[in-house]
């Protein structure tokens, strides 16, 4: 076993890789940028290395940087998580050649696998079923073959990142072109290939382990078929759908993947199986790293995937065959996202104010958060994950729904709330799922309207903090919010407040507000919230309520009177700007795109016009409602007059 390891990445998923190096005995060294430097990875290792002043988003990309703190510190290998560089052929080589052990499978893989259609072509001619599809450069050609509708993939990565469903094939060129430039920014590699996609499909993937004496057992699978914009959300294992048989299948054929290609370590074979037929299943790709989702396997198989890729890398033979492997239970995985759904799950940000994350009692939650902590837009949204396990699907989720309901991530808004009530949905709860299950139900799990609690408790907060502290002596009654006025009937205080709308709110009920908490009695009902500063969260979901100023507002919108300002939806940076001030543009025409945690958000004209202000440029950060543009509405033209 190796005395040093270097965890080459951040996030929860470092400070989960760092719990098992503490668990083995093994000296952990974690790396950092500048934007993670009061990160809870980089406390909870032994030691970390700044990774330099190369912008925040790139540091962790840095091969040379990432080897330089390797033999700085004395690493003798180096973990990579997921994501990164995890899946990067280029760096297990330069690992293996500046003499470290990459802890993942040999570089011919990575790079044989990390290559959907190579991958694609490797298994079926091991016997493995794939789906129909075609590639780059045919790759417009294909998709017209296939006939909608279609599925554009990156050939170089996963994730959801830069994948597009078509069902109108008259725009598939705008899809090609939005679904490079996405590959591009997030794997640096825009080649594509399309498959013919499968209505209600279910999503079920085997994990696999191999050693470097020919060893490979699959560990059963996992179902993720919950998810949104081709982004898992929801995992659990093992899967409702699979019988003995078909589950003996499907984990040979995974296996067969993994043999095809020499692997060794921790990895995952996916595939797209029909709800109605689950013996019909079509090898999807390899993840040929660690998964986000691997916890939920931990827990049914009592093992410890982390210790098993370490153990596998340091050379030693697994110490179970296939018959050994049981699954006991059931384990079921939410991913915590700062996101917020009221506004189109859009990605957040803030600084972390309060924060609450339920462990024990067959509750895990994995996460690299801390108070204090800063989320911007530069990474993957993906903040923690909440697990739960019990010995049926039933206790699982109940335990998962009560575990959401308790975690607390004020100041940075998050989708708790919103997997709560996915969770809770009668199709969830029966097994019923398939991977457009989440979009054809999202109206109805997000919550849009601010409960009237929620105001009453924000004002119960502005009340006490306006309450005189000094109690000795006479106290100015002008001094005291309670509405009184000389020699007439008390006036109602009335608070302007805004979580979304703005509002005018008189308080009626009664309340009690300590530091952390705020609990109100309103119409007979006790309603209790966590709180920090403007912030106030219930059961998963939050509200930031802030004060509303009326003439302020009408004021700052006086300057675009007669116009149209478009915003940003997000905090992020813009990648594109496609008009000029000055030009005309219809209404509906994309004119900017913005970008944050790795997502392209298209802005588009609300109305025809001309562009009469544009305050942006490609390259340039904003902040979430700055304003971006302003379109001029065009006049209507004057009627021609008949001269005749």
């Amino acid at each position: 076993m190796f005395d040093t390891v270097l965890v080459a990445n951040r996030g929860e998923i470092a400070v989960r890789v760092i719990r098992t190096l503490r668990a083995l005995g093994v000296r952990s060294v974690a790396v950092f940028s500048d934007a993670d430097a009061d990160a809870r990875h980089v406390r909870e290792a032994d030691t970390a290395v700044r990774l330099g002043p190369a912008p925040a988003a790139e540091s962790y990309l840095s091969v040379e940087r990432l080897l330089e703190a390797a033999a700085r510190t004395g690493a003798q290998a180096v973990h990579p998580g997921y994501g990164f560089l995890a899946e990067n052929a280029a760096f297990a080589r330069a690992c293996a050649d500046a003499g470290l052990v990459f802890i993942g499978p040999p570089a011919d893989a990575i790079a044989l696998m990390g290559d959907k259609i190579r991958a694609k072509e490797t298994v079926a001619a091991a016997g493995v079923p794939v789906v129909p599809g075609g590639r780059d450069p045919e790759l417009a050609d294909a998709a017209r073959e296939l006939g909608a509708p279609v599925l554009l993939k990156p050939s170089a990565g996963g994730g959801g990142k830069g994948m597009r469903l078509v069902r109108d094939l008259t725009v598939l060129d705008d899809e090609i072109a939005a679904a490079r430039r996405e590959a591009r920014a997030s794997f640096g590699d825009d080649t594509l290939l399309v498959e013919r996609w499968i209505d209600r499909p279910r999503h079920i993937e085997i994990q696999v382990l191999a050693d470097g004496h020919g060893n490979v057992v699959h560990l059963g699978e996992r179902e993720c078929s919950l998810q949104r914009r081709h982004q898992k959300i929801i995992e659990e294992a093992p899967s409702v759908l699979l019988d003995e048989r078909t589950r003996a299948a499907m984990g040979e054929a995974a296996v067969q993947a993994a043999r095809s290609c020499g692997y060794r370590g921790a990895g995952t074979v996916e595939f797209i199986v029909p709800g109605g037929d689950p013996s019909s299943y079509y090898f999807m790709e390899m993840n040929t790293r660690l998964q986000v989702e691997h916890p939920v396997t931990e827990l049914i198989t009592g093992l410890d995937l982390v210790e098993w890729q370490l153990r596998v890398a340091a050379g030693e033979r697994l110490a179970f065959g296939q018959d050994d492997v049981r699954l006991t239970g059931h384990a079921i995985e939410a991913r915590l996202c700062a996101e917020d759904p009221a506004r189109g799950f859009l990605p957040s940000g803030g600084t972390v104010l309060r924060l609450r994350e339920p462990q024990g009692d067959g509750v895990r939650t994995d996460s690299g958060l801390s108070e204090g902590v800063e989320v911007g837009s530069l990474y993957d949204p993906m903040l923690s994950k909440v697990i739960a396990y019990g010995p049926d699907r039933a206790t699982a989720l109940r335990k998962l729904r009560a575990a959401l309901a308790d975690t607390v991530t004020l100041g940075v808004q998050t989708n708790a709330g919103f997997l709560r009530r996915l969770l809770a949905h009668p199709a969830v709860v029966a097994g019923e799922l398939d991977t457009g299950l989440v979009e054809r139900e999202v109206a109805g799990l997000v919550a849009t309207d601010v409960p009237e609690e929620v105001y009453e408790a924000a004002a119960a907060v502005r009340l006490e903090a306006l309450k005189p502290r000094a109690a000795e002596g006479w106290t100015d009654p002008f001094s005291v919010p309670s509405g009184w006025r000389l020699g007439g009937t008390p006036k109602p205080v009335v608070f302007h407040l805004r979580a979304q709308d703005p509002v005018e709110y008189v308080p009626r009920g009664s309340a009690t507000v300590t530091d952390d908490r705020v609990s109100v009695l309103l119409d007979g009902v006790r309603h209790t919230f966590h709180r920090a500063a403007d912030w106030l969260g219930r059961d998963g979901d939050a509200w930031h309520v802030r004060d509303h100023d009326p003439v302020a507002a009408a004021l700052s919108g006086a300057g675009h009177a007669g116009a149209d300002s478009l915003t940003a939806p997000m905090p992020g940076t813009v990648t594109v700007v496609k008009v000029a001030v000055g030009d005309e543009v219809a209404a509906g025409q994309s004119l900017l795109v913005v970008e944050a945690m790795k997502m392209e958000h298209v802005i588009s004209a609300p109305h025809a016009g001309t562009v009469a202000e544009l305050d942006v440029k490609p390259g340039t950060t904003v902040a979430m409602d700055q304003v971006l543009a302003v379109i001029t509405p065009l006049e209507d033209e004057p009627p021609v007059e008949d001269e005749s």
